[in-house]
Formats: C-alpha cells, sequence, structure tokens
C-alpha cells in the first residue's frame, strides 16, 4: 500500500504540524481516512468548507463549467465572472459595489493594503495583536504572532499593533500618515477573540473623521460563519474595503477585495493571472445561491445556540471560557490545548488549535444536530 505520509514529507516542505490523519474523501461534515475510518471534520478546511465536503451544486457547477471554459485572463470579458461578480455584490450592503477578485485571503489583503495606499496617498496601518490576516509579505506585515514574522524581517513598513478592542490604543496611534485602519470582527486564529460592537463603532467614526479607509477582514468569518453573511452585519457596521475567500466558491481556492466608490484603482495598478477564472466563479455563484436558497445564516444561529447549550456543561476545571458565535467556537482551556486536539482525533473528532490554548470549532455550516452532539459528547469525554 502506498505510504502518502512518505510521499509528502519526500516532496513537499514540511512547514505543517501534520496529524497522523490521511484523509481522501468527504461527504458535508464527514471525512474518511485511508483506512476507511470516519471523522467528523470541525477544521472544515480552515472555515473554507462552509458548504459541506462535495457539496452537489458545487460539484455540478464545477462540472458543468469545466466542460465549457476553465480560464479566461481578465483581458478579455468572460459571461461566468460578469455574472459572479452581479451575485457577489448584490448581497453586499452598501457602499460597497465593486470586487477585484483573487485567489487567496492572502492576496486579497495584499489587494486592500495596495488600494488603501493608493488612494489615500498615505503609507500606515493599525493592526490589532493577536491578529492574522496571511503570510505573504504584505499580509505578515498586518499579522501580528512574532513566530510568523520574526524570521522574514524586515517587513513592509507602516505597520502598527495595538491592544483588540482597546479603542483609546488605537486611537493614540493614529497619524496623519495613517491610511487605514485593517481588523478581523473575530480573531480566528487569534484565540476567537469576539469584537465588541462599541469598539467597533467607535473606530468606524474615527476613520470618518480622520479620513482613513475602514478594512475587514472576513476571510475566515465571512458567507454565514457566524450567523449573518457576513460578521459585520451583527454591528451595522460600512467598511471601506471588505477583504474574503475560504467558502465564497464552496472550498474551491478564490478570493475577493470588495470596494466602496472611494477606493481608487486605475488600469495597470493591479492584476491576477487566475484570479476570477470561469471555474471558480461557476462555484461562486452556486455557493452563494446555495447559502440565500437554504437560508443557511438562520441555520446557522440556530445550530450555533444549540452547540453553546450543549457545551456548557464542559468541565470547569479545564475549561476556562467558550467564546462563540454562529459555528465558530474557541474553548480555551486552562492548559495547552493540542493534547485534547490530538486525543479528540482518536474520538472521531478533528478539531484545530487558535494560539496554544484554544480548541477551535470550525464545522461545515451545514452539520447535522446528531454530529453536533457527538462533538459535544466527545468534548465531553476528552475533557473529562
Amino acid at each position: 500500500m502506498t505510504d502518502y505520509r512518505l510521499l509528502e514529507n519526500q516532496y513537499g516542505f514540511n512547514v505543517y504540524t501534520k496529524r497522523d490523519v490521511v484523509i481522501v474523501r468527504g461527504k458535508n461534515a464527514t471525512v474518511w481516512d485511508d483506512q476507511g475510518r470516519e471523522y467528523i471534520d470541525c477544521v472544515g478546511g480552515h472555515g473554507s468548507a462552509n458548504l459541506g465536503h462535495c457539496n452537489e451544486k458545487i460539484v455540478q457547477a464545477l462540472t458543468e463549467q469545466a466542460h465549457k471554459l476553465i480560464t479566461c485572463p481578465n483581458i478579455l470579458y468572460n459571461d461566468v465572472r460578469g455574472r459572479f461578480l452581479e451575485k457577489l455584490i448584490g448581497i453586499m450592503p452598501p457602499p460597497l459595489a465593486r470586487a477585484f477578485l483573487t485567489n487567496s485571503g492572502a492576496e486579497s489583503v495584499e489587494g486592500a493594503i495596495k488600494f488603501a495606499r493608493f488612494t489615500t496617498k498615505k503609507t500606515d496601518f493599525i493592526c490589532a495583536m493577536r491578529g492574522f490576516h496571511g503570510r505573504t509579505m504584505g499580509a505578515l506585515s498586518a499579522t501580528f504572532k512574532p513566530e510568523y514574522r520574526e524570521d522574514f524581517k524586515p517587513l513592509v513598513p507602516g505597520f502598527h499593533h495595538v491592544p483588540f478592542n482597546n479603542f483609546e490604543k488605537l486611537e493614540a496611534e493614529i497619524t496623519n500618515q495613517t491610511a487605514a485602519v485593517l481588523l478581523e470582527i473575530i480573531q480566528g486564529e487569534g484565540g476567537i477573540h469576539i469584537g465588541d460592537p462599541d469598539y467597533f463603532k467607535n473606530v468606524e467614526s474615527l476613520c470618518r473623521k480622520r479620513n482613513i479607509l475602514f478594512i475587514l477582514d472576513e476571510v475566515q468569518t465571512g458567507f454565514c460563519r457566524t450567523g449573518k453573511m457576513f460578521a459585520f452585519q451583527h454591528f451595522d457596521l460600512k467598511p471601506d474595503i471588505l477583504c474574503l475567500a475560504k467558502s465564497i466558491a464552496g472550498g474551491v481556492p478564490m478570493g475577493a477585495v470588495v470596494c466602496s466608490e472611494k477606493i481608487e484603482v486605475p488600469m495597470g495598478k493591479h492584476g491576477t493571472t487566475f484570479g476570477g477564472n470561469p471555474l471558480t466563479c461557476a462555484a461562486g455563484i452556486a455557493a452563494i445561491d446555495f447559502m440565500i436558497e437554504n437560508e443557511l445564516d438562520k441555520q446557522v444561529r440556530e445550530k450555533g445556540d444549540y452547540l453553546a447549550q450543549k457545551l456548557k456543561d464542559l468541565n470547569p476545571e479545564k475549561v476556562r471560557e467558550i467564546r462563540q458565535l454562529g459555528l465558530m467556537v474557541g474553548i480555551e482551556l486552562k492548559e495547552k490545548a493540542m493534547p485534547y486536539i490530538l486525543a479528540l482525533i482518536e474520538q472521531g473528532v478533528l478539531t484545530l488549535p487558535s494560539g496554544t490554548t484554544v480548541i477551535r470549532l470550525l464545522p461545515p455550516l451545514t452539520i447535522g444536530y446528531e454530529e453536533l452532539d457527538i462533538v459535544a459528547e466527545k468534548l465531553r469525554e476528552v475533557l473529562g
């Protein structure tokens, strides 16, 4: 039998902390390994599998489009790209009115950084401690975690990090060179820390007063994850730029930088080869249609409340706090989380860390209630 672990270790770069599981198949919230064992997937492609694995609508859209046209450069118009852009902007609240299509979340953040600098003719950005925005050079400059940053300095200059949910510290960092404030509504990689509504309203108001762009990174929280199409809608915010990716196309690599009309991006100032290709756009249309037709945001609110109730009785000797919005859950422990994450694999549940002490749950939003029951039961067993 082929040892797929050996192949990855021999021919790939060892930059990930691998779990000792070879996943070969998935359907909705269940995945199977090469030994035929099944797992409930609460990793969910780091939030890119919101519609479940091998969603039939996505598979159908990809299959049909692959027989027509797979790639088409942006120097030519394309029917599917046009329809997807119309669909995407159709679910945006004002003032968001235009989009640049990318391949990933990091690319979306990179685009937002460039667009903000060009539009404002200013250089600096204020970001949050514990924030994560990607690992390419511009996105990495906005990311906080020192372990990700130190070996790649000098990074892009002009990025400043302040405590999350602390408006006074953010306001004090503003200068006449501040182009934008770039924040997550929920810090996905930073421990599932949820933004305070008053904090975000104050930040938005400050940006308006000081002619600073307000950029929100919803790469992980977008597309119904938190019980709204976008997490900023919980707080009735109006960002100037919105960074999207992950589940925008049902798990197919895609992203977008969605902007208000005040953002300037003249011809020749940015570009992409694969961004907005017909294959991913077809998947994106199917994904957004599925979310709307199935009222996925409403489903997530109900399932999130249900799971939160199920998790209330987790062992208080080991659990410090549970933070949750929709189906984005962080279980903060009083000790390191990784031993419990590995124990959950043995129990047939795949989860993620978020920082060193948080177990993160990002299941497909189409997960069933019986599966949520099993996840809660296995967490109780593992945590004692």
